[in-house]
C-alpha cells in the first residue's frame, strides 16, 4: 500500500522537528516535502538530518513546486504564513492540517471558504488528551451549569507569542457555548486592582509563561462545597504531532470540507 506523502510546513522551528520526528518513525506515512520562510537558516539543508535521520527531502522556500504530488500539509506556524501555504493548497488540490493558533475573524472565514475545494483539519490543539479535555468540559459544563464559577489556567514556554492560548479560548467558548453565553461578552482576561465581586456568568482566563513549558491547561469549576478540576499536561511536542498525523490519515480520505479533532477522534 503507498505511503501517505507529507509536507511539513515552518520544518526548522520546534514543532516543525517533532513533526519531522513523527513522520520518519509513522510506518504509512513520508515525508515529501519541507518548507521553510524565504530567508531561514535551514533552506537547503536536509529534513532527515534535522532529526538524525537522512534522507532526500531539502527544506524549501519555494511552496507551488515543494508541494507537487503531497497528499496533506501539516502547517504549524504563524497565521500569515498558513494563510500563503493554504492558497498554494487550495490551487494545487492538497489537503491540510492546520495547527496553527492566532486567527482574527477574516482569516478564519478564508480558511472556511478554503475548505469548499480542499478537504482541511484545524484545530487549537492537536493532541488526543487535549481533545479529550475538550469534550469532558462540555460534559462538565453541562451537568455542573451556572452553579459552578469557572477559570481556566493555562502555562506555556516563553517564546509563545499569544495570549491566551487557542486551546484556552477554545476551551473557554466550548464551555460558554454548553451554558448558552457568548465568550466575547463574558470573558475575563486576568485581574489586577480592585476588581469589585466575581461576576456569576463569567469565565475567567489566566495566562503563564516561562521557561520551557510544552503546554498545560486546567479547566476550574469552583461551586459551593467542592471543585472539580480538569487538567492536562503535555510534557512533549510528540503528542501535538502524533495527533496531527492521525488527523492527516483522517483529511485525506476526504476531499473537501472543514474538520476539528473531535472529527478526528470521533467525539462527535
Amino acid at each position: 500500500m503507498p505511503k501517505l506523502k507529507i509536507a511539513v510546513a515552518g520544518s526548522g522551528g520546534r514543532m516543525g522537528r517533532a513533526l519531522l520526528e513523527a513522520v520518519h518513525r509513522g510506518g504509512d506515512v513520508e515525508l515529501a516535502a519541507a518548507l521553510e520562510a524565504a530567508g531561514s537558516p535551514f533552506l537547503g539543508k536536509n529534513a532527515g538530518e534535522m532529526v538524525g535521520t537522512p534522507g532526500r527531502v531539502t527544506i524549501s522556500a519555494d511552496i507551488g513546486k515543494s508541494l507537487a504530488g503531497c497528499s496533506v500539509l501539516i502547517d504549524f506556524t504563524r497565521p500569515e504564513g498558513t494563510l500563503a501555504h493554504l492558497a498554494a493548497c487550495r490551487k494545487l488540490g492538497v489537503s491540510m492540517v492546520i495547527g496553527t493558533t492566532g486567527f482574527d475573524d477574516a482569516q478564519k472565514k478564508s480558511i472556511a471558504e478554503a475548505a469548499r475545494d480542499v478537504a482541511i483539519v484545524m484545530a487549537p490543539n492537536m493532541s488526543v488528551g487535549t481533545n479529550l479535555v475538550f469534550k469532558l468540559a462540555d460534559i462538565a459544563a453541562r451537568v455542573l451549569k451556572d452553579d459552578y464559577d469557572v477559570e481556566i489556567i493555562e502555562a506555556h514556554h516563553k517564546h509563545k507569542v499569544d495570549a491566551p492560548s487557542g486551546t484556552a479560548l477554545h476551551i473557554g467558548g466550548i464551555i460558554a457555548g454548553a451554558l448558552s453565553r457568548k465568550l466575547d461578552e463574558c470573558a475575563v482576561y486576568g485581574r489586577e486592582g480592585v476588581t469589585g465581586e466575581r461576576k456569576a456568568s463569567t469565565i475567567g482566563f489566566a495566562t503563564v509563561r516561562g521557561g520551557d513549558i510544552v503546554g498545560e491547561h486546567t479547566v476550574m469549576f469552583a461551586g459551593p462545597g467542592e471543585r472539580v478540576e480538569i487538567v492536562v499536561r503535555s510534557n512533549s511536542r510528540a503528542t501535538y504531532a502524533e495527533g496531527a498525523l492521525r488527523a492527516a490519515r483522517f483529511v485525506a480520505a476526504k476531499k473537501t470540507g472543514l474538520f476539528d479533532m473531535q472529527d478526528v477522534l470521533g467525539l462527535r
